[in-house]
């Protein structure tokens, strides 16, 4: 056996999974500029090197930007170069259609799972994203991208499931650009996002209930309707 010590983890890697979870989580939003290098090393106690090797590693996999003159921005996943999706979309080799079939298969277990490991984060976490849902709602007609992936996402991270959380994790780029897409096309139709924002509520209440085949039946109905309403069309 060839076993080799065990080293710690580096503190340039928490602060990589440290910052990669905010954008995942929609606290850094697409777009948004964050903070000099300089703050966040003084923020998280850690020093400037630890932080611009985690940032250069963020840029390297497409989750930041550097902008010249300007400072570091959070990119979006639809504008990454590379982005399997949108290259799959592009030469019709995958629809939306096809993009909903996974998300029910691994959305739905999520529910039920986050209805019985949700912590109390987590739910602060949904509760705030459907907030910027109805604020986006109500003064541009119109639901964020940011804020509904945000959803699904504090929902896949409150299901405690290390393979999941892994698995969805590597599913956001998917899970951004196909929300987006639905979203856009249902801006003309508000019944429509009120629906939306309705389902959403259902998923939470259910979680928060500690009702796990409800969260799922929520999750399915609103995956569901999103199907549904493109097929129509």
């Amino acid at each position: 056996m060839n076993l080799k010590p065990i080293k710690p983890k580096r503190i340039s890697d928490q602060v990589f999974e440290q910052v990669r979870e905010l954008i995942l989580k929609g606290e850094f939003k697409s777009g948004q500029q964050i903070l000099p290098e300089r703050e966040l090393a003084v923020s998280m106690a850690v020093s400037r090197t630890s932080v611009s090797n985690a940032i250069n590693k963020l840029v390297t996999m497409g989750l930041l930007e550097h902008r010249q003159g300007q400072g570091t921005f959070v990119s979006s996943p639809d504008n990454r170069n590379g982005n399997p999706l949108a290259a799959a979309m592009a030469t019709d080799e995958a629809t939306l259609d096809d993009l909903l079939e996974v998300r029910m298969g691994l959305e739905c277990n999520a529910a039920a799972l986050a209805a019985q490991r949700a912590a109390d984060t987590d739910l602060t976490m949904m509760l705030k994203s459907i907030g910027e849902m109805e604020d986006d709602l109500a003064t541009t007609d119109r639901i964020s991208t940011e804020a509904d992936a945000a959803f699904h996402m504090a929902v896949a991270f409150a299901t405690k499931n290390p393979v999941l959380i892994h698995l969805m994790r590597n599913f956001y780029d998917f899970l951004f650009i196909g929300i987006k897409k639905n979203l856009t096309h249902m801006y003309m139709d508000r019944n429509a996002l009120l629906s939306v924002l309705g389902h959403h509520k259902a998923v939470y209440q259910a979680i928060r209930g500690r009702e796990p085949e409800e969260a799922y039946t929520a999750m399915r109905t609103h995956i569901q309707y999103v199907q549904d309403y493109f097929r129509k069309r």
